[in-house]
């Protein structure tokens, strides 16, 4: 049986009150292929996690490129992470050598690499960093990718004061 298989970007720093609405735009999405849906996910927090749990409940399935950058991992322990981790099909490590960045843009242009459609949880703000939201949509379209952006009515993300304050904008260790 056909299946379609589809990746995730977006952004880190979603809003609290937009989760639930970019979820649920997630979850019709995923609902309007007539195919079983497999998606391909870094797991970062907010839209990937969001992705990964659309894709379970149209009762689709996921693999994890999981970016893991060089150096120590960070002190705490994710849950959330491990336990979607734990009900991936198959995890696969990136690592890249330098900055964090450099494991995040290895990831992506692995996850591009085993899709057929990306959607991007995306404002369109086209600057970003490297391997963030913006270059991964640009080269998804340069090779041919369809890319399909969820950015419902009233979605917002969090001022970049409020990320770097926040533990849940660390990098993700497999560890």
């Amino acid at each position: 049986m056909r299946i379609v298989r589809i990746g995730i970007t977006g952004h880190i720093g979603l809003d609290p009150g937009s989760r639930g609405m970019i979820y649920r735009a997630l979850c019709r999405y995923l609902r309007s292929f007539r195919l079983p849906v497999h998606g391909v996910s870094c797991l970062a927090d907010g839209a990937d996690r969001l992705f990964v749990n659309a894709v379970l409940t149209v009762r689709g399935t996921f693999e994890v490129v999981l970016p893991v950058p060089e150096g120590p991992g960070p002190a705490g322990r994710d849950p959330e992470l491990r336990e979607l981790l734990d009900l991936a099909a198959e995890v696969t490590p990136i690592t890249a050598a330098g900055a964090p960045e450099a494991a995040y843009e290895a990831a992506n242009r692995e996850m591009l690499r085993r899709i057929e459609v990306l959607v991007a949880v995306w404002d369109g703000d086209e600057r970003g960093g490297r391997g963030g939201t913006s270059e991964t949509v640009a080269l998804a379209r340069d090779l041919g990718r369809t890319v399909h952006v969820v950015w419902p009515d009233g979605a917002s993300r969090r001022s970049p004061q409020s990320l770097r304050a926040s533990s849940s904008a660390s990098v993700l260790m497999a560890s």
